[in-house]
């Protein structure tokens, strides 16, 4: 070969080795929420002291913040020089929208409003090293990939909600709060400042909502279902003063960030009442609340309370300048309105029907006020009861039936519902996760939640604004605890209500969470991190059944181990679905090259005649809580004992059940275990009775029922029943069917009183 020859060869080699390592620099960004559109360029642009910002008014907020990040964040001292520009772009249609166009000479960023610049500051923020967020970024250069990014949020309501009644946190934590929000380009922070258990915001008029209704004697230990209740013998309590209320709001405004206070009514009044027991039907004087729940001293129907009410929201008002006000409307016990002389009189005069059509009347006549106040009502999903108020925005948290009702009369809505966006449930089956109210919601079932319900039409799919996360603090008495329970679970609702359905896939994002916690670890928030937790699943193949194994990062090794011993890194690796053929126990967990990562998962799988067999119920499960589908409940998996919604459980909303098991080929039977959750607090019942029906080989049937010995105390009912032969008759049996009648409506005095109770029905045993 020539040296002419050598040389082109040698340059075509170079040119292909210099194309691959430009390729390879240029990563695709690990943004949350996901972009709608990002392209990777050529070059970087070089962020040092040589480089400027030139922003006007319009960019005040974002300009400001994107130059106090940067020379707060580092060494590095902005020159006066424009290669970091702002510009107004009128050809964006969203008014949150943008695009960043990072090239290698300058920086530009387009928006229509300071409020799409500010969520181009976030991205750009998620572009620079981890390292700005708390100060220990060394060196005065930073390099940034060149690309184009061209993002929109998909709704216009994308919010997080933190409950201050239950338990209390700092001014400083608050604004903490909104600094993950504004992060994560999500514009709403729902407060929920009146409860109960206290009242939360300085009212001048009222004094004694400050020294009375705030503070409360002591307060339940444990969990609420634990019996008997104990409690710690230490008051408690505490309120914002309107300064601070101004403090944070302002705070909240120069993050883009709108909050909108909850002053819950007519329910939820008890702390108020205790302050001032005119406000009450009874008159009398009652407790700050210091355990959780429903109570039944709500707001009495009379002028002089809706007085009080206007008075307290004229300063609720003042202080705060979003557009909506949240006034609660849920829970409500009538109890003490049916025997209310006051309240029965009002139903009279005002020709209504019942108690409820009281709430609506109750609830109208203080949208009217704040509408004349120039203010919109948010209430839960409750104020459709005996008819929707006016102008009201619905706020869905009983699933979904309550948005497809107020969107279908025309009404906004924001989904909320227990099922993808209470983050007061459990988020791991871990038997060490810190108590929670109860339920499972994991990461991955925030990140699946699609906010517009498949049963409306395009027409009606405009009046879901967006959806929204709640924290409820029952359980959550420190500010680590709301950290632990919102994150990482707030990333995933970041993407449910900015990015786009069809960009959106959980596996990678997932590896942008791990990513993503390295931000975290710097700006010290106390994260959930379940990443590398294992979750299992049996299923059946040509009448054999099979144990699968996964984990939520696929880029990583689990090892298991059959015999009850911890797997360690010589522990067998994990390829294909392990045969069941008897009870046994797995251990797993998840490794890297070095070291294990995640906790040791284990699952013991009782393997009993239905296993593998062919079941079906006459109903489908409540789509928000599914399981894992009829089969689940003859898998040998029992469900956990505090998290009814994991996929061992199956949820039904005041459905009578007929669940049949074929046995496939008769079978001799000797007891039938199961088991049902009793969360009254979450509206869960254990049924009172079940009919149990044997078909037999030849088609008869052989009858028997069950009364479930339902103790109000216990969280979880066990039904264990035994097949008693008929004397002198060799009987084997081809099929069983389950009849289970639903509760029934919940009685008065119980929280979701008056609705149809939940069925959690958990493994069926058939041995």
């Amino acid at each position: 070969m020539s040296f002419k020859k050598n040389v082109v060869l040698f340059v075509f080699i170079s040119f292909l080795f210099n194309c691959k390592s430009e390729e390879s620099i240029a990563e695709i960004p690990q943004i949350i929420p996901i972009p709608e559109t990002q392209t990777i360029n050529k070059g970087h642009f070089i962020l040092d002291s040589k480089v400027g910002i030139s922003y006007d008014a319009t960019f005040k907020i974002s300009g400001d913040f994107l130059r106090k990040f940067i020379q707060e964040g580092s060494t590095i001292k902005l020159s006066s020089t424009n290669d970091i520009q702002f510009i107004l772009d009128d050809t964006i249609k969203n008014l949150e929208g943008y695009t960043l166009d990072i090239q290698p000479d300058k920086l530009l960023i387009k928006a229509k409003t300071d409020q799409g610049a500010f969520y181009a500051v976030q991205t750009l923020r998620q572009l620079l090293p981890n390292e700005f967020e708390n100060k220990t970024l060394s060196g005065e250069t930073v390099s940034i990939q060149c690309m184009t990014i061209t993002d929109a949020p998909q709704f216009q309501y994308r919010g997080m909600h933190l409950d201050v009644g239950r338990h209390m946190f700092s001014v400083d934590f608050i604004k903490t709060y909104i600094d993950a929000l504004a992060l994560l380009k999500m514009n709403t922070f729902h407060w929920h400042l009146t409860e109960d258990q206290g009242w939360r915001i300085e009212i001048k008029k009222y004094p004694k909502l400050q020294e009375v209704a705030a503070f409360r004697n002591e307060t339940l230990i444990g969990h609420y279902s634990d019996q008997p209740h104990q409690f710690d013998k230490t008051p408690y309590g505490g309120f914002y003063t309107q300064e601070e209320v101004k403090d944070i709001v302002a705070y909240a405004q120069a993050r883009h960030v709108r909050v909108i206070p909850e002053i819950e009514l007519p329910g939820h009044a008890q702390a108020a009442i205790s302050a001032y027991p005119n406000l009450g039907c009874t008159g009398t004087q009652v407790d700050v609340a210091t355990k959780w729940g429903v109570f039944e001293h709500i707001y009495c129907s009379k002028d002089e309370t809706f007085d009080f009410l206007e008075d307290v929201l004229d300063e609720v008002v003042a202080l705060f300048p979003s557009d909506y006000i949240h006034i609660g409307g849920d829970e409500a016990p009538k109890t003490n309105w049916k025997t209310c002389a006051q309240c029965q009189n009002r139903i009279k005069i005002e020709g209504l029907k019942d108690e409820h059509e009281l709430q609506n009347y109750f609830i109208t006549r203080i949208e009217n006020y704040l509408n004349s106040k120039g203010k919109q009502i948010i209430g839960w999903d409750e104020i459709l009861e005996g008819g929707l108020a006016p102008n009201a925005t619905v706020m869905s948290w009983r699933g979904t039936k309550g948005a497809i009702e107020a969107a279908k009369q025309k009404h906004n809505v924001i989904m909320t519902p227990t099922s993808h966006c209470y983050f007061d449930y459990y988020q791991s089956t871990n038997p060490d996760e810190p108590t929670a109210i109860g339920g499972f919601l994991p990461l991955e079932k925030v990140y699946g939640f699609n906010p517009i319900p498949s049963e409306l039409n395009a027409n009606e799919t405009q009046f879901i604004l967006g959806a929204q996360g709640n924290i409820w603090t029952e359980y959550m008495p420190t500010e680590d605890q709301v950290e632990y329970m919102a994150f990482p679970r707030i990333l995933a609702m970041s993407e449910v209500v900015w990015s786009k359905n069809e960009n959106k896939n959980f596996a990678d994002f997932a590896k942008r969470v791990e990513n993503f916690n390295k931000r975290l670890d710097l700006l010290d928030v106390n994260y959930a991190n379940h990443l590398y937790e294992i979750s299992g699943e049996l299923t059946s193949k040509n009448k054999s059944t099979y144990y699968q194994l996964s984990t939520t990062l696929q880029d990583k090794t689990i090892r298991y181990t059959l015999d009850g011993t911890e797997p360690t890194k010589t522990s067998q690796t994990y390829n294909q679905a392990i045969p069941i053929t008897e009870s046994l126990t797995i251990k797993a967990t998840v490794f890297n090259s070095e070291k294990r990562l995640g906790s040791i998962f284990s699952e013991t799988i009782n393997h009993h005649k239905a296993v593998g067999k062919i079941i079906t119920i006459n109903k489908e499960p409540h789509k928000s809580y599914p399981g894992s589908g009829p089969q689940g409940l003859i898998n040998g998996i029992s469900g956990s004992d505090t998290r009814y919604g994991d996929k061992e459980w199956l949820g039904f909303w005041g459905e009578d059940l007929e669940i049949t098991i074929d046995l496939d080929t008769e079978i001799e039977i000797n007891s039938i275990k199961t088991r049902f959750h009793n969360g009254n607090g979450q509206w869960i019942y254990a049924p009172k009775e079940m009919e149990l029906e044997f078909i037999l080989l030849d088609g008869s049937i052989v009858t028997d029922k069950i009364i479930v010995q339902n103790q109000i105390d216990k969280i979880l009912v066990d039904v264990n029943y035994k097949f008693i032969t008929p004397k002198d008759l060799d009987i084997k049996v081809k099929a069983i069917t389950l009849k289970i009648p639903n509760y029934g409506t919940i009685p008065d005095g119980k929280q979701g009183a008056g609705n149809k109770a939940w069925t959690f029905i958990d493994e069926i045993k058939i041995n």
